[in-house]
C-alpha cells in the first residue's frame, strides 16, 4: 500500500458534489492499494499514519504525532499512487489493485483509522468524484510504501 500524509491545518473532502467533510488541524492520507497488498498490513499502517511524529513540540522539533495532540484525518482512497511512468507520457496504472481488494483494504483502513485515538476521521467515498482542499502545514509530506517494509 501506498499513503502520502500530509499534515494540514484544515481540510475538505466534497463528493460528488455533495456537503463539504472537512476537518480542522490534522492530517490529509491519500491511499493507494496495489495488486499484490494483503488486508494483514492494513492494521500496521493506519498505526504509523495516526502516530506518525511530525508536528512541532513547544521547541519546535516534529515529535508529536496527530494522534497525540488530538487532531483529525482526511482519508481519500487513490489509486493515482500506483502510476507508473516508466514508459512515455499516459502512466499505467495496471498495479493498482482492483475490487473487492482495493474497497476491503480502503474500508479497513479507515476502520483501523477509527481506532487511533484521533478527534475524528473524515473520508471520500472509493470510486466516486471527489474534490479535495487542504491548506498545507510546513509543508510537511511523508510518503509511505509498505512494500519498502519487506526489504
Amino acid at each position: 500500500m501506498r499513503a502520502v500524509v500530509q499534515c494540514v491545518t484544515r481540510a475538505s473532502v466534497t463528493v460528488n458534489g455533495g456537503e463539504p467533510r472537512p476537518i480542522g488541524k490534522g492530517i490529509v492520507i491519500l491511499l493507494g492499494v496495489g495488486e499484490d497488498d494483503t488486508l494483514e498490513i492494513v492494521p500496521k499502517l493506519a498505526e504509523k499514519c495516526a502516530h506518525l511524529r511530525v508536528f512541532a513540540d513547544a521547541e519546535g522539533k516534529l515529535n508529536c504525532s496527530a494522534a497525540e495532540l488530538g487532531y483529525s484525518a482526511l482519508v481519500i482512497s487513490n489509486f493515482t499512487l500506483y502510476g507508473d511512468t516508466r514508459k512515455g507520457k499516459r502512466p499505467s496504472y495496471i498495479r493498482a489493485a482492483k475490487p473487492p481488494l482495493s474497497v476491503d483494504a480502503y474500508e479497513l483502513f479507515l476502520a483501523e483509522m477509527q481506532k487511533q485515538g484521533l478527534k475524528e476521521v473524515q473520508h471520500g467515498e472509493f470510486g466516486a468524484d471527489m474534490q479535495v482542499e487542504l491548506v498545507n502545514d510546513g509543508p510537511t509530506t511523508i510518503m509511505i510504501d509498505t512494500d519498502e517494509w519487506k526489504k
